[in-house]
Formats: C-alpha cells, sequence, structure tokens
C-alpha cells in the first residue's frame, strides 16, 4: 500500500488454550480505538450477532477446527504481550479463558457452537473511511506432477532456499534464476513437468506435488529473492493480450493456449519464490498453523491481528451468498488494506475453479474477546 498509516508492530497471535472459566462477559465492551494517524481512517463499530447475516444459517462448528489452530499458538505468547495493531487484538492472555472454554464446545451441538461465540466474543464491523465494503478474493493449493530426478518430461525445477536468502535480500531476477542462475548449486528440491502450473505455485506460496511413484510431497513458502512481484494479470494486460487483468482461469486459459509467448511474458514477474519440503498438516498460513479449507482468510496483519475470528458476508466465484465464520491466518503480498480478504478454497481443480473466479465486493466483521485488558481498554474511544 502507498499511503502512510502509523500502527503499532504487527504482532502475530493465537495460540493454545487453558484456564479456568472467565466471569460473565460484560454486554457490549468499548469499541477498539481508530487504527491510524493518516489515511485510511480505520474504525470499529460494535453490532449485536442479530445483525449478521446469515449468523444463524451457518453451521459454525466448521470454524471450530480453525479456531482450535490459533489458540494452539496463544501458549507460545506472554500473557501481557500485546496483539495485533495498537492492541486491537487485546492482550495475548485476554484470549486464555475464551480458548480454554473452547475446550468444553461439543461440535455436533449447534446451539452450543452459537452460545458460546455470542457468550464470549463481541463483533465489530471495520470501517474505512467511513465505509464498510472492500474486496475479497480466493487461492488454493496448487497439485503438480513432479519427479525427485529431471528428464526430458520433468526439467522445471522448484528450488529450496539459497543460503544468506532468509532476510530476503535482493538476488538474481527470475528471468536470471529462469535462465540457470542457480543451476548446480545443489538447490533443487524437485522437478516438476509444467511451468505453467510452478509459476501458479510461486503465486500461491505452497502445494502438493505428486510424484511418479505416487507418493504425495508438500512444499511450503521459504522465502523470496527480494524482487517486487507483478502479476500475470496485470503484464497480460500491458501486453495487450488481455481485455482486463481477468482472473486466474482466464490468465492460465491464455498461458497455456500461447506456448511460445508464455515463458518470456511470465519471466516479466521478477519475483521467484524458493521452497521447502513440509511434513505434517499444511498448508501453513502466515500465522504458522495449518490452514482450513473454506474457514482460513489471508487478511493485511497492519490493520487485523492473525488469529481472530471474522464474520464474512461477501458472495463466491458464481455471485452465490458467502456468509460465514472464518479465522485470519494468513497474509500476502497481494492482500492490502483495512477490508481485504483471500478465502483459502483448499486444494484441487473445485478449489482451483472457486479461487480462480472469485472477486466479490463485501464486508467483515472482526470478532473480538467481550473481556480485554484495562491497558487496552484504557485507550480505546470513539469508533469515529
Amino acid at each position: 500500500m502507498n499511503r502512510t498509516v502509523r500502527l503499532w508492530p504487527i504482532l502475530v497471535l493465537l495460540a493454545g488454550c487453558a484456564g479456568p472459566p472467565a466471569p460473565l462477559p460484560q454486554p457490549v465492551p468499548p469499541a477498539p480505538p481508530p487504527i491510524g494517524g493518516g489515511p485510511p481512517q480505520v474504525t470499529f463499530e460494535a453490532v449485536a450477532f442479530d445483525r449478521l447475516d446469515g449468523w444463524t444459517a451457518d453451521d459454525l462448528a466448521q470454524s471450530l477446527p480453525a479456531l482450535r489452530a490459533s489458540c494452539g499458538r496463544l501458549t507460545q505468547l506472554a500473557p501481557s504481550q500485546t496483539l495485533g495493531p495498537s492492541g486491537l487484538g487485546g492482550l495475548a492472555g485476554d484470549w486464555l479463558a475464551p480458548c480454554g472454554a473452547l475446550r468444553r464446545v461439543a461440535d455436533a451441538d449447534r446451539l452450543a457452537v452459537r452460545a458460546y461465540f455470542e457468550e464470549w466474543f463481541q463483533p465489530y464491523r471495520v470501517k474505512a473511511d467511513g465505509s464498510s465494503q472492500g474486496k475479497f478474493t480466493g487461492y488454493f493449493e496448487p497439485e503438480l506432477r513432479g519427479s525427485r530426478q529431471p528428464d526430458g518430461r520433468f526439467k522445471v525445477p522448484l528450488y529450496g532456499l539459497p543460503p544468506g536468502q532468509a532476510n530476503d535480500p535482493p538476488t538474481f531476477t527470475r528471468a536470471e534464476i529462469e535462465a540457470g542462475a542457480l543451476k548446480g548449486r545443489g538447490l533443487e528440491l524437485l522437478w516438476v513437468d509444467d511451468a505453467i502450473d510452478a509459476h501458479i505455485l510461486h503465486i500461491q506460496g505452497s502445494g502438493k506435488v505428486r510424484m511418479t511413484d505416487g507418493s504425495i510431497v508438500q512444499v511450503g513458502y521459504a522465502g523470496n529473492n527480494g524482487r517486487p512481484f507483478v502479476g500475470l494479470g496485470q503484464i497480460l494486460f500491458d501486453e495487450g493480450k488481455l481485455p482486463s487483468k481477468g482472473t486466474m482461469i482466464e490468465i492460465r486459459a491464455w498461458l497455456e493456449a500461447h506456448p511460445a509467448e508464455a515463458p518470456a511474458l511470465m519471466a516479466k514477474n521478477p519475483r521467484f519464490v524458493f521452497f521447502r519440503l513440509l511434513t505434517g498438516p499444511g498448508p501453513i498460513g502466515a500465522e504458522g498453523v495449518a490452514l482450513t479449507p473454506g474457514r482460513s482468510l489471508a487478511v493485511d496483519p497492519r490493520f487485523i491481528p492473525l488469529g481472530v475470528p471474522l464474520w464474512l458476508d461477501t458472495s463466491d466465484a458464481f455471485g452465490r451468498p458467502f456468509r460465514r465464520l472464518m479465522v485470519a491466518q494468513d497474509a500476502g503480498k497481494a492482500i492490502t488494506g483495512p477490508i481485504r480478504g483471500d478465502v483459502f478454497w483448499g486444494s484441487g481443480d473445485a478449489a482451483f475453479d472457486q479461487a480462480g473466479r472469485m472477486k466479490s465486493s463485501g464486508t467483515y466483521y472482526i470478532l473480538l474477546p467481550r473481556q480485554r485488558s484495562g491497558p487496552v481498554a484504557a485507550l480505546e474511544g470513539s469508533t469515529g
């Protein structure tokens, strides 16, 4: 984002959950303070749960695995640790009671799940410069075909992080790397059979690779070459190949239909992503927990703390209402702004179809503990 926003340091939230039940929460706590000394002015308006369109229709239990994963992060933070911009999420200790209560919720009891959220959390409508509308897109986990050795079919390498690259200092561009700048340094993790799929993997940040022996290898983001990201849609639009920036479905179709032009155009995105091999559940989001399909949301952590629940009110790729409880668990270079989200749809063709087409307007509400600590509450004032 090119606009200056003064914020306290962004701190990743949530972790594991324990502790005795808290006292009965107060009906409506004070709203968090506005965020930012310059544009955009972000404010938070307390609303009742019955003001959330679709609240009673959503199967809230489907969000509990995501919230439990985020609660699993809290034990790694000091209870006095402030969470999010300007301490928006309160202190880490404020989450011990809600997360502890979560352990006693029976997923199969829909009324009990709803009662849990309504007892422990207060929704706030997020506004930026007086507007609650923002943009929501989707992303997915690509599935590629790969081999541990290169041959005539598998010749596109996925590279591990070069030594000294942990902090993303600028290094070779994508075009230089694809021309062989890293060849022979032993950084190749795997080889895949499709350069377009590999580029999409770079954009998504993680994926699955089906090996020639039938096994599945999961790869995740390890770093990048420090160069700016330029989207394929922008490149194709600037080159006059598409009438607009297009959806990922349209971009992929054009590249596949023009194999002679595709490599040079993809090389115009100078950012190159390095990967690592993952074990256990995945993919892993910016919060450091495994993402939950359809319930994990990528946000801009300059405005929304990672780990908090959010009520999302938008539409899916086909214009159908999409109203459900999400958890902020990821971030991305293209996800910028106070009201901006990227829905994680999972893996496979159906997920690609949803993610690749989704570009919807909508709004969201942040759910914060009803009881937040005095030092943070003392900062709270008018929602502006």
